[in-house]
Formats: structure tokens, sequence, C-alpha cells
């Protein structure tokens, strides 16, 4: 089970280029795996009631995007929170060089394989 602990702030995501923002997290996603507390920022982008997860596991760079990858949750409208990690996809900068994709933060790195969601095959990138 997961839970979201209401913690308005801003939060530093940096992008492929370096370059650092801040962005809106309305708090933290809060769940177990395998006994080991996870917390994760989603982020509320503007004019969006879903929210962003840019999160990274043992998979990234061993199946999935190495970088990490993307998901999009509802806010939940009776107070279960669903996380799918079968939804989890590869940002854009997964099959161009010409876009420019936000980094996960540290405190959303998972150490463990989240064998779920999008796969990644090394492409060409120069197109």
């Amino acid at each position: 089970t997961s839970m979201f602990d209401v913690l308005v702030r801003k939060i530093p995501i940096t992008d492929v280029t370096g370059m650092t923002s801040d962005s809106i997290s309305p708090g933290a996603i809060v769940f177990d795996v395998d006994g080991e507390e996870y917390r994760i920022d989603p982020i509320l982008e503007e004019g969006s009631t879903d929210y962003f997860i840019i999160f990274r596991d043992a998979t990234s760079g061993a199946g999935t995007y190495p970088p990490g990858r993307f998901l999009y949750i509802e806010k939940p409208k009776d107070g279960a929170w669903v996380v799918d990690l079968n939804k989890a996809y590869n940002p854009p900068c997964a099959f161009s060089a010409f876009t420019t994709c936000p980094l996960p933060p540290p405190q959303n790195w998972l150490k463990n394989a989240v064998p779920a969601g999008e796969r990644y095959i090394e492409r060409d990138k120069k197109s």
C-alpha cells in the first residue's frame, strides 16, 4: 500500500543539459518494498491535475533508459493511491538527442529493480 504525505514545497530538478530549476512537489508518495520504506516526490505541472513522477531504479541502464523513466498518476478521489509502474515510460531523450528531459531527483532513485513499464533498446541518437 502507499500513502501520500502532504508537504508542498519546491524541489530542484536538473535536466540533461545541467540546468536546474525549482518545481512544485505537492508532497511525497510513501510506500514499502521488501520492508524498506521509499518516498517519491512527484511534481505538479502547471495546468495538470495528474502528478508527474521522474524516477530511476536498479534496472536503469540494464534494460530501461539509463537516466530514468517517467510516470503520471492520478490524484485519488477516494484517498487510495495507485502507482501503476507498468505505465512507466521512457522520456523523449531516449529517442532523440534533440530533446531536453528532466532527470530524477536523488530522492526518487529506488534501490530495488522495477521490472515493469517500457523497456529500452539503445538506438542511434543522431536522428
